[in-house]
């Protein structure tokens, strides 16, 4: 049913829901993927510069969780992209969730919706 064509990599954290929902779409639709628990097996500067080439270190990087809140002050101030790349190496859970991989395409963040037009 996919058009798209190759590897699929969805990147995230098993027991956040919103890659459990990601999960669950994408076994109902068939599509097969490789899963990447960036807490278990992290993830490197690298790869984050190569998302945030295509997305924005601001979308990935996710100010609203409890890891972001707990951060003191003097670590939030000044934020900017290589900043924010080493506090995700740092702490995966910063990482907004799921990132997914097929090609050259880097998606961040899930819905059904979006997933139905990349994969219809």
């Amino acid at each position: 049913m996919s058009r798209v064509e190759g590897k699929i990599e969805m990147f995230g954290i098993p027991n956040c829901d919103t890659i459990k929902k990601a999960r669950r779409w994408l076994q109902a639709e068939g599509v097969e993927y490789q899963f990447h628990d960036y807490k278990k097996e992290g993830v490197d500067a690298s790869l984050l510069s190569q998302w945030c080439a295509a997305q924005g270190w601001e979308v990935l990087l996710n100010r609203r969780g409890t890891t972001w809140r707990k951060l003191p002050d003097s670590e939030k101030e000044g934020i900017n992209e290589l900043k924010a790349i080493e506090l995700m190496v740092k702490n995966p859970s910063m990482i907004k969730r799921p990132v997914l991989i097929f090609g050259d395409c880097v998606t961040v963040g899930f819905s059904p919706e979006s997933y139905q037009l990349l994969f219809s």
